[in-house]
């Protein structure tokens, strides 16, 4: 009889199971520039591209390494996440200092991860409060997670904020 493949699960899931976190594994694809072959994934797994969500690292003048978690469909506004988290002035962490800061690398960064490593304050598109599930990166490229916002967002103590360019 043929051993079933095990899949190792990521230093997040890891994290979320210890915590009592349901989630949902998923293979997926949101950065290939086909298209249709992007369509082709979300339909199979029922999603839309808005239920993704990306972990974007930034730091703040004041407080230095934060990190929020938006929509891929949407846009970070600076000045917004500054203020929310008690910045003059915010900007994206230079793709050379991702790694080194948050321990991912571009395109991996998970909020559950950074929060256990690391403790930077994570703040959470309002957008995603009244969503019954989001998709995070699950720390390794091509894999993610579907959870419940308001699990991870009570999980890694991160309030719901306007932080989306209108």
């Amino acid at each position: 009889m043929a051993k079933k493949k095990h899949e190792k699960k990521t230093l997040p899931e890891q994290v979320l199971e210890k915590h009592g976190v349901a989630y949902e594994p998923v293979v997926i694809n949101a950065l290939t520039e086909d298209e249709a072959a992007r369509q082709a994934q979300f339909d199979e797994l029922g999603i839309k591209a808005s239920d993704i969500y990306k972990t974007l690292a930034v730091k703040g003048d004041k407080t230095g390494p934060l990190v929020a978690v938006v929509p891929l469909t949407s846009r970070l506004d600076m000045k917004k996440l500054a203020a929310v988290s008690g910045n003059k002035k915010a900007h994206m962490l230079a793709l050379k200092e991702l790694e080194g800061t948050t321990g991912y690398v571009h395109g991996a960064n998970n909020p559950v991860g950074i929060w256990q490593n690391k403790g930077f304050p994570i703040y959470l598109a309002e957008e995603a409060a009244t969503a019954p599930f989001i998709i995070v990166s699950a720390g390794e490229l091509g894999r993610s997670d579907k959870i419940n916002p308001q699990d991870l967002a009570q999980l890694v103590a991160a309030p719901f904020e306007a932080l989306t360019e209108d």
